[in-house]
C-alpha cells in the first residue's frame, strides 16, 4: 500500500465549482426553510394566541423544529461531504486496501453521525419510534421511554402490544393494506397504557421504511394531544350545555355554527335548520342589514348591544348580543358571540315602569301631601303635591333632616318622633306651615310607621292635608251661631226697651204741653229727641235681627243705607270718621232682600272703618248713589291706604284677607259678591286717584233683573 495512503492529515483538496454551487444551494434551502417557518409562526400567532388550550405553542414548536432540522441537515451535509471525500479516496485507490487509520476514521464518522441523529431524535418533545410490520419496536427516542416508564433496553426488541392494554390488532389489520399501498398515514390514535389509569390521545404521522422497494417497517412521530382533547371535550360540553346562545357567523351575517341553546331560544327543530337561513333570516325588518353581521367593519373589538331577532314562529326576541371578531391575515374572517334572551326581563321592566308610573300618578293625584322619612330623620320621598300646598318643589326637602328645614314646625318633629320611636302606631297633629308667598297655612299631619319587606320599621309616612279653609269655615260657623244668638238677644232686649221708651216719649210730650218755662220746655224737647233717637236705633236693630222673609220686595236704597248708618253711628263717631252721604230720593226701588243688602252695606262700612283706623286718626267715608238706564249704583269711598295692585285681583276670593290674624276671616267681600250676584248685580273694587278704596255696587231696577221673576 503506498505510503501516502497512511497519511491522516493530508489536506482536503479545494472543492470544485459544482461542489461550491451545491453547498450554496444547501445553505439557501435551509435558510429559506427557517424563514418560512418564522413567517408561518408570526402570521398564525395573532390568530392562535386568543384561542383556548394554548394552541399558540404550535407555531413556536414548528419554528423550533425547523431550526433543529436545519442544524441537523447542515451537520449531516458536512458528514456526508467527509464520507464522500473518503469514498472518493477509496475509489481512487481501487484495489488498494485501506489503512487501519482510515477504517478507524470512517467508523468514527459513522458512529458520530448515528449519535447526532440519536441526539436530534431524543431532543424532540414528540414521541418517535421505528417499528416493524409485526409490531416489534426497533428504536425509540427518550420521549417514548418517559411515556412508557421503561428503560430503552427493555423496549427495543419487544412488541408494542406488551405495553398497551388497548387491542390495536383489529384496526391495524384493517388499515395495513391501505398503509402498504400508500406508505403513509396520519390521524389520531387512542392508547391505553397498562401503567396508566386513563386513555391518552396521540396525533400520529406514520411513514413506511422501505428496503429494496419493499415496506419492512414504519417510522412513527406521535404528539400527545390528550390535554388538548380533554379541553376540546370540555369546551364542546360547555358549548352544548350553555344556557346562553352561542354562535359563529361570517361578517356578512351567515351563521357558521350555533349551540343547542340558541336553536331552542329561536324555536327551531335542529341546528341544520337554523344554519340554513339566509344572512337576513333573523331580521325583524326585511329591509335592514343582517342583524348579526358587520359588513365592511374591520374592527375585531368586542361589541355589546341589544338587538331584536325573529323567532321561527314570527315572534320577536329581545337579546343582548356580545360578539368579538376573529382576525386572519389582518382581516375579519368570522365573528363569535353570545345571545342572551332578555325578552321576559324587558317585559318585566316595562311592567315595573308602568307600576311605578301608576304609583307616581296615584301619589300625585292624592289630595294630601305625602312625606316619607327614614329612621335617621331624613326626607326620602316628597310628593309634588307640596307645590300646591306650600308653593315650592320637593327638592327643597329631599335629603335634608327634618330639623334642618327652615321654619319647621315643632309639632311636626314631635309627630314624627312619636311614631319613629314606637310610642304610637298612628298619630295626628295640627301644625302651622309658611307658604312661599309668606302666608301661614294650618296643616293636619297623620303619621304611621313604614315597614320593610321583613316587617321591620324602616321609616315614617306622614300624610299632610291643608285644613286652613276648614278651620276658617269652622270659625265662620261659630261666628254665624254667635250672630244668630245675638240676633235673638237683640230682638228680646229691643222689645224690652221699646216699652220704657214709649213711656218716656209720652211723658215728655205731656210735660211739654203743661210746662210754661221756656228753659224746661227746651230740656224736655232734648229729652224727647234723644228718646226718639233711642227708639229709632232699637227699631233698626229689630229690623236687622228680624229673620228674612221669604221672597224679595221693592227696596229703597237711600232708606236702607240710612238705617245701616244708624246702626254703625256710634263706632264711626268713636273712630273720628265722618260719613258724607248724599241721598238720591228720585232713585227707583230695586227688587231685593233688604236684610241681605243691609249685610252688604254694613260689611263695606266696617271694612272702610278698619282701613282708615289702621292708617290714620280720622277720615271720611263718601257714599253716593246714581242710576243707569236699567240699573242703579251705590259707591262707597274711603280715604284710607287703598288697595295694593297685587292684592286687587284676589280681594273677592274666599278666605283672602290682608288683616292681621284674628281680625278677619276673608269671607266678608266674598259673601257680598255672592249675595249681589244672586240679585242680578255686581260689585267692583278699585283704588281712588287721591288714595283710598272705592267699591261700586250695581243692582238692576225693579223689573229689569232676576228679582223681578221672583
Amino acid at each position: 500500500m503506498p505510503e501516502q495512503g497512511n497519511t491522516p492529515n493530508r489536506p482536503e483538496p479545494a472543492p470544485s465549482q459544482l461542489e461550491r454551487e451545491e453547498n450554496q444551494l444547501w445553505r439557501w434551502a435551509l435558510g429559506l426553510l427557517v424563514l418560512l417557518a418564522t413567517a408561518v409562526a408570526v402570521l398564525s400567532w395573532e390568530q392562535l394566541k386568543n384561542l383556548p388550550y394554548r394552541l399558540w405553542a404550535i407555531p413556536v414548536g414548528l419554528l423550533i423544529l425547523a431550526v433543529l432540522f436545519a442544524v441537523y441537515a447542515f451537520g449531516r451535509r458536512r458528514e456526508v461531504g467527509e464520507l464522500k471525500y473518503l469514498l472518493k479516496n477509496l475509489q481512487d485507490r481501487a484495489g488498494v486496501m485501506p489503512s487501519d487509520q482510515q477504517l478507524d476514521q470512517l467508523t468514527q464518522m459513522i458512529a458520530r453521525s448515528q449519535r447526532n441523529f440519536k441526539e436530534l431524535i431524543d431532543s424532540l418533545d414528540d414521541a418517535a419510534l421505528a417499528i416493524s410490520l409485526d409490531g416489534t419496536l426497533r428504536t425509540v427516542n427518550r420521549r417514548v421511554t418517559e411515556v412508557l416508564g421503561v428503560p430503552y433496553s427493555d423496549i427495543v426488541g419487544h412488541k408494542l402490544e406488551e405495553f398497551l392494554s388497548t387491542d390495536l390488532r383489529a384496526e391495524s389489520e384493517a388499515s395495513l393494506s391501505r398503509f402498504l399501498e400508500k406508505r403513509h398515514w396520519a390521524g389520531v390514535v387512542e392508547i391505553q397504557l397498562k401503567s396508566g389509569t386513563r386513555p391518552s390521545y396521540y396525533d400520529c404521522v406514520v411513514n413506511a421504511i422501505i428496503k429494496s422497494d419493499e415496506v419492512v417497517g414504519a417510522s412513527v412521530l406521535a404528539r400527545d394531544i390528550t390535554e388538548q382533547r380533554e379541553k376540546e371535550r370540555r369546551f364542546t360540553q360547555l358549548f352544548e350545555t350553555l344556557q346562553e346562545g352561542v354562535y359563529f357567523a361570517t361578517p356578512e351575517g351567515s351563521l357558521l355554527d350555533v349551540n343547542p341553546a340558541l336553536v331552542k331560544m329561536l324555536g327551531y327543530r335542529s341546528k341544520e335548520e337554523l344554519l340554513s337561513l339566509p344572512p337576513a333570516g333573523l331580521n325583524v325588518e326585511a329591509d335592514t342589514e343582517p342583524v348579526l353581521g358587520r359588513t365592511g367593519s374591520q374592527s375585531g373589538s368586542t361589541r355589546t348591544r341589544e338587538i331584536r331577532v325573529k323567532r321561527k314562529d314570527g315572534s320577536v326576541a329581545v337579546c343582548v348580543d356580545t360578539s368579538t371578531g376573529v382576525m386572519d391575515a389582518g382581516r375579519i374572517v368570522r365573528y363569535q358571540g353570545t345571545l342572551v334572551d332578555v325578552t321576559e326581563k324587558r317585559a318585566m321592566e316595562r311592567q315595573l315602569r308602568r307600576q311605578e308610573e301608576f304609583r307616581r300618578h296615584l301619589l300625585e293625584s292624592f289630595p294630601d301631601l305625602i312625606l316619607v322619612l327614614d329612621l335617621k330623620e331624613s326626607y326620602t320621598f316628597v310628593s309634588s303635591r307640596i307645590r300646591d300646598l306650600l308653593g315650592y318643589g320637593p327638592e327643597l326637602l329631599l335629603g335634608k333632616k327634618i330639623e334642618e328645614v327652615e321654619e319647621n314646625s315643632p309639632e311636626l318633629v314631635t309627630l314624627y318622633r312619636s311614631v319613629a320611636n314606637g310610642q304610637n302606631s298612628l298619630a295626628s297633629s295640627e301644625y302651622g306651615a309658611r307658604h312661599q308667598d309668606g302666608n301661614w297655612r294650618t296643616m293636619l299631619g297623620t303619621a304611621s310607621p313604614l315597614l320593610d319587606t321583613e316587617g321591620k320599621p324602616a321609616g315614617v309616612i306622614i300624610s299632610v292635608r291643608d285644613v286652613t279653609m276648614e278651620k276658617k269655615l269652622e270659625q265662620q260657623v261659630i261666628q254665624s251661631e254667635r250672630l244668630a244668638a245675638m240676633g235673638q238677644m237683640i230682638g228680646g232686649f229691643a222689645h224690652e226697651l221699646n216699652n220704657p221708651l214709649t213711656g218716656i216719649l209720652g211723658m215728655t210730650e205731656l210735660l211739654q204741653e203743661s210746662e210754661t218755662s221756656e228753659a224746661n220746655r227746651k230740656q224736655l224737647g232734648t229729652l224727647q229727641q234723644q228718646a226718639r233717637r233711642a227708639a229709632e236705633i232699637v227699631q233698626n236693630l229689630q229690623y236687622f235681627a228680624r229673620p228674612p222673609a221669604p221672597g224679595r220686595s221693592p227696596v229703597n236704597l237711600s232708606e236702607l243705607i240710612q238705617r245701616t248708618l244708624h246702626l254703625q253711628a256710634y263706632p264711626l263717631r268713636k273712630s273720628n270718621i265722618t260719613v258724607d252721604f248724599l241721598q238720591e230720593p228720585a232713585l227707583p226701588p230695586v227688587m231685593a232682600d233688604p236684610n241681605q243688602l243691609m249685610q252688604v252695606f254694613l260689611n263695606l262700612i266696617l271694612n272702610a272703618d278698619q282701613a282708615i283706623r289702621e292708617g290714620r286718626d280720622k277720615g271720611t267715608i263718601r257714599i253716593r248713589l246714581g242710576r243707569n238706564p236699567d240699573s242703579v249704583w251705590v259707591m262707597f269711598q274711603d280715604d284710607g291706604p287703598g288697595i295694593a295692585p297685587e292684592v286687587l285681583p284676589h280681594i273677592f276670593d274666599p278666605f283672602f284677607t290682608t288683616k292681621r290674624p284674628g281680625r278677619g276671616t276673608g269671607l266678608g267681600l266674598s259673601i257680598c259678591k255672592t249675595l249681589l250676584r244672586e240679585h242680578g248685580g255686581n260689585i267692583e273694587a278699585a283704588t281712588a286717584q287721591g288714595g283710598g278704596a272705592v267699591f261700586t255696587i250695581t243692582l238692576p231696577v225693579t223689573g229689569a233683573g232676576p228679582g223681578a221673576a221672583k
